[in-house]
């Protein structure tokens, strides 16, 4: 076999003994790595000073990989879907690595439009890809369980910044002895953050291979044991049909549930990207603050649990309550701490921490439970494909989120200047901003059977998966037993207890 012909769905298509728990750990392992994306802020007051440039400049530098993630998977959605998950796995991985190397070579050289080239646009592309690829096949080897499956894998994207950020300051500590990793004022130098993304890049690139190597595709026919397909159309909102990419956007729920995820995202993220000088604003007297820099930081790290945690959870609960109402839950609960965080969240900074961390679980719960949501609408068919297209919602939410928060910010002052009232009318506008979404979920109905696809027209993928699927039943399956399942769960395990363990010696300062 060529070596670059282990990445064709024909070698990716597992015989009926394969062990569907080895696909989770595979997710796992792309998620943690592009989750880094969320860690910037690490360094990027360094990237700054070594740039001599201004805020926006280096901001711009995550608002493209942003764009970027959610362009690349609307675009490259179908071809995720027809080339497998392997080959796109690869390819993210491929893209992923591509371009921290090519940003390390911008910065190595204090060229900053490489940094926009390489970590922005390759970089974007990687995760748009590395994003949706493993969403369709998780939801196909878990019909049982989709909120589940999609929560554990989407988990390891909130998860990857609690890796990525205190490694990035370790690792920047031991290039540059100047560099101090608890200070939040310490800036590393320019050689530093070059070997920093090289680092970075090799890592991801062999973690991420570990997913490549683990993920398969279900031969046709194959279900859980015990799962009855003919319960499925039981559930409310729940089909047994299938929608096109193509047919999917043309329909008023594609719409109603970009509006949701976009109204959703852009609600979470304003606080996520204030979230350090937002606590220290609300407890300000004058010009100082009672919550330090450092328990700030805590309050950083308290966030990134519960958008970790919220994945998971609230996508599980979904399985049991459906995915409306967990929406439902996620938008008027929402609506209702967001009106107490306005209103109470500077009488205490332990209700300001339980709102905002109830806030952030919704946020990340909204993007764990989206992909489930699509496929008891839209079904298996191109769900991979239909949830690319979604996440444009995400990269316009990401422009959205922070612009209207800092629009009103500027006009209430300056950094050091702002209190709990300066935050209010931007809190009380992400109220409505939420209304709007909660109507939207509420008026999500069955698709009308006139976008549903005739499956007896898609017969050769089918065909090919079954001889598949035969050629792999006859061969060996070498070390997909006991021992690859616990490898490929130890690694992923490893770096998530890593990153929490970090993270909670983090948040503790807040408390202390």
């Amino acid at each position: 076999m060529p070596v670059l012909g282990f990445l064709d769905r024909r070698h990716t298509v597992a015989p009926q003994s394969y062990n569907r728990w080895l696909i989770p750990p595979a997710a796992l392992a792309v998620h943690l790595c592009i989750g880094q994306a969320y860690a910037t802020s690490v360094y990027k007051n360094s990237l700054i000073d070594h740039f001599d440039a201004s805020q926006t400049a280096i901001g711009v530098v995550f608002s493209i990989a942003i764009v970027m993630l959610g362009l690349s998977a609307a675009v490259f959605g179908t071809w995720v879907e027809k080339v497998g998950p392997r080959m796109a796995m690869f390819t993210a991985a491929c893209c992923w690595a591509a371009g921290f190397l090519v940003g390390s070579a911008g910065i190595a050289t204090s060229q900053l439009w490489l940094l926009y080239l390489g970590y922005g646009v390759i970089g974007g592309v990687g995760l748009g890809i590395g994003y949706i690829s493993p969403v369709s096949t998780l939801i196909k080897w878990f019909p049982d369980r989709p909120g589940l499956a999609t929560g554990m894998a989407i988990m390891g994207f909130g998860g990857g910044a609690m890796v990525a950020s205190p490694a990035s300051r370790q690792l920047l500590s031991y290039y540059d002895g100047s560099y101090d990793a608890a200070d939040p004022a310490s800036l590393a130098d320019g050689h530093a953050l070059s070997l920093l993304f090289v680092t970075l890049g090799i890592a991801y690139f062999a973690i991420m291979m570990i997913g490549v190597a683990n993920i398969r595709v279900p031969a046709p026919g194959w279900k859980p044991a015990g799962f009855d397909p003919s319960m499925v159309k039981q559930k409310s909102l729940v089909t047994t049909d299938n929608v096109s990419a193509a047919n999917a956007i043309r329909t008023p729920q594609f719409w109603l549930l970009w509006t949701v995820l976009f109204c959703n995202v852009t609600a979470g993220i304003g606080i996520l990207e204030q979230a350090s000088p937002m606590i220290q604003d609300f407890f300000r007297d004058g010009d100082t603050s009672s919550v330090s820099v450092a328990a700030a930081g805590g309050f950083v790290g308290v966030l990134s649990l519960f958008n970790m945690a919220g994945r998971f959870v609230w996508s599980s609960t979904s399985d049991l309550i459906g995915r409306k109402p967990i929406y439902m839950v996620y938008l008027g609960v929402g609506i209702v701490l967001y009106v107490l965080l306005a209103l109470s969240g500077s009488t205490s900074t332990a209700i300001f921490v339980l709102l905002a961390a109830m806030i952030i679980s919704f946020y990340g719960g909204g993007f764990a439970t989206v992909p489930a949501y699509l496929r008891d609408l839209f079904g298996v068919f191109q769900v991979g494909a239909i949830h690319g297209r979604l996440l444009t919602a995400w990269s316009a939410a990401g422009v959205a989120g922070p612009l209207i928060i800092n629009r009103f910010l500027d006009s209430a002052g300056g950094a050091g200047t702002l209190d709990a009232d300066s935050y209010r009318p931007a809190l009380f506008t992400m109220v409505g901003v939420l209304a709007v979404g909660f109507v939207a979920n509420l008026l999500v109905r069955p698709v009308a059977a006139k976008f549903h696809e005739d499956m007896s027209q898609h017969t050769e993928q089918k065909e090919a998966d079954e001889a598949a699927s035969e050629e792999s039943q006859a061969g060996t399956e070498a070390g997909s037993g006991t021992v690859r399942l616990v490898l490929a769960w130890s690694v992923v395990s490893l770096l998530l207890l890593y990153g929490v363990y970090e993270t909670v010696t983090t948040a503790l300062k807040l408390f202390s």
